[in-house]
């Protein structure tokens, strides 16, 4: 008898720890989309200049300044952005 309690707890035991490791990958993927946000840029974080996310006041406003560039001429933007029409606008600036 002893034998048969102690093998049933040893697979409730086992049991339960599978369906506690089972929140650990939703969990991870919910962590993951805010922490890339904490992270320091030396360590693998966001670069400074990443647009914001989507979602928020600040995406809204980056988007309508966006579809403001992008209406405009490309001379006018060229001088907007530093550079020479025809240039990325990240070729200007130099390398870190």
């Amino acid at each position: 008898m002893r034998v048969r309690l102690s093998r049933s707890l040893a697979v409730l035991t086992a049991a339960a720890m599978l369906c506690g490791l089972t929140g650990c990958g939703t969990i991870n993927e919910k962590l993951s989309e805010g922490m890339g946000d904490y992270v320091p840029q030396w360590a693998g974080g966001l670069p400074a200049d990443a647009p914001p996310r989507p979602g928020t006041a600040k995406y809204d406003a980056y988007m309508k300044e966006q579809e403001r560039l992008r209406a405009m001429p490309a001379a006018e933007r060229a001088k907007i952005e530093g550079t020479q029409p025809g240039q990325t606008p990240g070729a200007a600036r130099p390398a870190q």
